[in-house]
């Protein structure tokens, strides 16, 4: 479990409201950078983005999906199948095992489909909370607010909402913000903590939302000449 940056004192719910309209404003229609077509494609790359980059998931999906697209073509595919477009991506093996088993259990359970509850996704193999939460929202729509490392340092970064657990992190945003905005939320933030507000050094002077973010060591802007480190 990641463990969260020191102490920020919360935002005020004005102050919540006010970060995600400016984040909101700056990325008016936010999208997944993960590549699928259907909710099946989803659900196996989100399984298979856990500790690894979407940039290195496109990639292995890319030949993937064009051999097995469907939970019978996966499943049909193989372990030893599946493992040969997958071994750039770490945790491989046991990923493979968990995409294949997982396609066998929506062929022999829920008739090929991906169901839309979170019991039921939560059930299959590799599929955690996060992965039914993105799923939940992307493919279905639906409110949900998945916490991956991103939100959650950035939950306890900037006060939006501070959490020892990413269950804690993901439970203060749904208190915190609108039904309504929770779906695009999802994204505004995690494409902020993965362009902006980076791990080892947040590039507070790009940050639309600077001016009611808590964080009290903002990072100033390079010096003219001087090379940002990407994090």
């Amino acid at each position: 479990m990641p463990r969260p940056p020191r102490k920020t004192p919360p935002m005020t719910r004005a102050g919540v409201h006010s970060f995600i309209e400016a984040l909101a404003a700056d990325n008016p229609a936010p999208e997944t950078e993960l590549r699928f077509s259907d909710a099946f494609t989803l659900l196996v790359a989100v399984v298979l983005s856990a500790q690894a980059t979407d940039v290195s998931v496109n990639r292995a999906t890319e030949t993937l999906f064009k051999v097995a697209a469907t939970p019978k073509a996966l499943a049909d595919l193989g372990i030893e199948g599946v493992a040969s477009h997958i071994r750039s991506i770490g945790l491989w093996q046991t990923k493979a095992r968990h995409v294949v088993q997982l396609a066998r259990d929506l062929e022999e359970k829920h008739g090929g489909v991906v169901p839309a509850s979170r019991d039921a996704l939560e059930a299959l193999p590799g599929v955690g909370r996060k992965t039914a939460n993105v799923v939940l929202n992307v493919a279905f729509g639906q409110s949900a607010m998945a916490v991956d490392t991103h939100i959650f340092r950035l939950g306890n970064r900037t006060g939006l909402a501070p959490g020892k657990t990413p269950r804690e992190v993901e439970d203060g945003l749904v208190r915190r913000l609108p039904p309504g905005w929770l779906r695009d939320a999802h994204h505004w933030l995690i494409l902020h903590g993965r362009y902006v507000c980076k791990a080892r050094k947040p590039e507070c002077w790009r940050c639309a939302a600077a001016s009611v973010c808590r964080y009290g060591d903002k990072t100033p802007p390079p010096s003219p000449g001087s090379a940002i480190q990407a994090t």
